[in-house]
């Protein structure tokens, strides 16, 4: 258990360990990629009047549910590879040593946490101003 305490505690170290760490462009180019992923995506969600897309990966049947992650790995897939790459990087520079689960998790919350938010907030703001949950 404390594995995962100090695992979770160097990932949040890491993270907020300010613009003097080596690196820490990541910590705002990363996010600012994904959300340019997921604004175009959420546009093409409003313009289709599809419904919010953690949503409908969340409830939708087994089949559709894989068809749309793939999607969103196709927009996503590239910067949380980057994500994970540069946190290796900075963990090679910072600790002399690489922890894979916690570039992955560095990776989900600098790319995919932003990306799903983004999309979502995208189509919701342009169905709500658009009138509902029609198509744009």
């Amino acid at each position: 258990m404390s594995e995962i305490v100090t695992a979770f505690t160097r990932v949040w170290t890491d993270i907020t360990g300010g613009t003097h760490a080596p690196l820490s462009f990541r910590l705002i180019i990363q996010p600012m990629v994904a959300a340019f992923f997921a604004i175009q995506a959420g546009l093409q969600d409003a313009k289709a009047g599809r419904p919010l897309y953690f949503w409908a990966v969340v409830m939708s049947d087994p089949v559709h549910r894989w068809e749309l992650v793939q999607e969103g790995w196709k927009h996503v897939g590239k910067v949380f590879i980057a994500a994970v790459v540069a946190d290796a990087i900075y963990q090679l520079i910072v600790h002399r040593w690489v922890y894979p689960f916690e570039a992955l998790m560095v990776a989900v919350i600098l790319a995919v946490l932003p990306y799903l938010v983004m999309r979502g907030l995208v189509n919701r703001i342009l169905r709500h101003r658009h009138g509902g949950s029609k198509a744009i």
